[in-house]
């Protein structure tokens, strides 16, 4: 029987998919985490997760005050 993923990494893997494909690009600002939370139907603490695990794939960054935004891909 298959394991269902878990809500944060399905929120993840979207915007994974987004920002891999262009349709979200480096500098673009993203949706709070109520806003995720809102849109996804789930909990600030699951949104949170998703956001923590697109920050440690190194895809988004934070900056106080301001909001979290794609972050400036680094080409090899």
């Amino acid at each position: 029987m298959p394991t269902a993923t878990a809500p944060y990494k399905v929120i993840a893997n979207d915007f994974t998919a987004k920002i891999k494909s262009g349709e979200l690009k480096p500098g673009d600002k993203l949706p709070t985490t109520r806003q995720i939370a809102d849109e996804y139907g789930v909990s600030m603490n699951t949104a949170y997760r998703a956001m923590s695990l697109l920050h440690d794939r190194e895809l988004i960054t934070g900056q106080p005050g301001r909001g979290t935004y794609v972050a400036e891909r680094s080409e090899p």
